[in-house]
């Protein structure tokens, strides 16, 4: 079997390929679709989270006390680059400490519903921080874990002076909101 052939096309391969790596993927248009459907969502969250007050209770694990008062101001959130990502700039009041931060945040979606993640997140002068805080509604509830100390943390969404001027339609009722294009099955009656 004869491999010259073979070995001629070689260098032509070899010039074809990396530029047809190089190239941008095709997006059809029900991926683009999709993107700007994320987007919306994710914007409609920032906006919702700009301007709130986390106002409720948290326990601890192994204590059998009353859950204690705690409160999280978010003056400002917005979407970063990063998939999942968002900047929250936040008053904390933890212990003696009263400080504003800016927080970068994973939250991921559990269907249409927000849920910010942490996983040993270190705020400065605080410690490390894991925790799952669900938003839906108007109320959030999660877990947290600082160091050795852990609990359930749940309460209320609350706008502050400087929120009430924006919309305060949680992200769940504008994706509600949103007209379901989605086909439905139809069911076929005998007659």
């Amino acid at each position: 079997m004869n491999r010259l052939p073979t070995l001629l096309l070689l260098p032509v391969l070899l010039t074809i390929a990396p530029a047809a790596y190089s190239q941008q993927p095709v997006v059809d248009s029900g991926q683009a679709a999709s993107s700007e459907k994320t987007n919306e969502r994710n914007q409609r969250l920032a906006d919702y989270l700009s301007g709130i007050k986390l106002v409720g209770k948290f326990t601890i694990d192994g204590r059998d006390v009353a859950p204690k008062t705690e409160e999280y101001t978010i003056s400002k959130c917005e979407k970063l680059e990063q998939a999942d990502m968002y900047r929250m700039t936040a008053r904390i009041k933890y212990g003696e400490i009263d400080a504003e931060v800016p927080l970068d945040l994973k939250i991921l979606w559990s269907g249409n519903t927000p849920v910010i993640t942490m996983d040993g997140f270190w705020i400065p002068a605080m410690g490390t921080f894991d925790a799952r805080v669900m938003i839906h509604k108007g109320r959030y509830a999660g877990t947290w874990q600082h160091d050795a100390v852990g609990g359930h943390m749940f309460g209320t969404l609350q706008k502050t002076e400087e929120g009430e001027s924006e919309k305060s339609e949680t992200p769940e009722e504008s994706e509600a909101s949103t007209p379901d294009t989605t086909p439905k099955p139809q069911l076929k009656t005998k007659q």
